[in-house]
């Protein structure tokens, strides 16, 4: 039992704890946006990949400018029909995930990747509010502009990109879902780092696919590594249990941000084994 003696050691704890999370509170988005690394500069264009684009400039509903790239399927022969419509990582901007978009047309996809605001050249300041504008910026182009039914619209998120992903899907029809590397909330990761402190009714920026995913009309395609040092695999095991079917989870080989790469001989054909037969075993 504590006495009066200890009230003032009481009071320093608590004020303590208050002033930790009212500095988390405040430094919260730099801790979940990396626009700037490694930087916002466009290191390279698709052309330099051997790809084809064509530059999109989107506008959100709130009035910011996103900036993104259309890459078609090099060749009719080759097209599947879908387009890829590609969410991707926290650090970096699109043009680092160049290799990855070739790999989706490689695979016979048409793909969209945009910039969420903040990142590469699009405007603005991150949130996941925000992020979710961008998003639905994106759909909006690909079934308005493009008039590519919603039924043709596979949607890829990748790490950040994946509560992105998880949102659009629960609010808008596709074809599927693809996850690579999720995790199920900020909140959840936010409270293993700082497991000492009562963070998870704190975080403003919740991104909480684990309540949303079970939303989602369309099969799912979960890839994770259990070498990842960022998001654990349990994330996409809870995930998957939460989903409904069809669903399947793949397991990459490697770290968070080289497993899809590490792992190409299993990501491609589990990814044409899927967009072809959505509803079969992925192997």
């Amino acid at each position: 039992m504590f006495g009066l003696d200890d009230l003032p050691f009481l009071f320093g704890a608590a004020t303590g704890i208050v002033l930790v999370m009212a500095f988390l509170c405040w430094y919260e988005p730099r801790m979940i946006f990396y626009p700037h690394i490694p930087t916002r500069q466009l290191e390279q264009t698709p052309d330099k990949v051997g790809l084809k684009y064509e530059s999109v400039d989107l506008r959100t509903t709130d009035g910011v400018s996103l900036h993104g790239w259309f890459l078609p399927c090099r060749a009719e022969s080759e097209a599947t029909g879908f387009t890829l419509l590609y969410f991707h990582g926290n650090a970096g901007n699109i043009s680092h995930g160049l290799s990855k978009c070739r790999t989706f047309v490689e695979l016979g996809l048409d793909v969209l990747a945009i910039d969420y605001r903040g990142y590469g050249q699009s405007e603005g300041r991150p949130s996941e509010k925000g992020t979710y504008s961008d998003a639905s910026a994106a759909y909006d182009y690909l079934t308005q502009q493009r008039h590519t039914p919603s039924e043709k619209i596979v949607v890829y998120g990748e790490s950040l990109g994946s509560g992105v992903a998880v949102d659009l899907a629960a609010r808008v029809p596709v074809r599927a879902v693809v996850l690579e590397a999720p995790f199920t909330s900020i909140a959840d990761v936010a409270q293993r780092i700082f497991w000492f402190l009562p963070v998870h009714p704190f975080v403003r920026n919740r991104y909480d696919s684990i309540r949303k995913i079970s939303c989602i009309n369309a099969p799912l395609l979960l890839l994770h590594s259990r070498n990842d040092e960022f998001f654990r695999i349990r994330h996409s095991l809870r995930l998957l249990k939460a989903a409904t079917e069809p669903k399947h989870l793949v397991e990459l080989r490697g770290k968070h941000a080289v497993a899809f790469s590490e792992s190409l001989d299993i990501c491609r054909p589990a990814l044409q084994n899927f967009l072809t037969q959505p509803k079969a075993v992925v192997r």
